[in-house]
């Protein structure tokens, strides 16, 4: 990718924590209002995983991923 800010470990972490979320979501091991915020933000730690770019590092200018100068 063109821009990462994510280094390889921080994306497993998301991606393990999004797959975890959804999975507590969706087959209702958390029920009600929970279980639906659950299924709604389980996506975000694993679409930013995915793809390797997360827009609130970019805002406060964090960088995991480390690139050779």
């Amino acid at each position: 990718m063109k821009y990462v800010n994510e280094a390889g470990w921080d994306r497993i972490v998301r991606v393990v924590l999004g797959i975890v979320l959804l999975y507590l979501g969706w087959t209702d091991v958390v029920t009600g209002d929970w279980g639906t915020f659950l299924k709604i933000i389980g996506f975000l730690p694993l679409l930013t995983g995915l793809v390797g770019f997360c827009p609130l590092y970019a805002v406060l200018k964090i960088r995991t991923h480390k690139t050779a100068a």
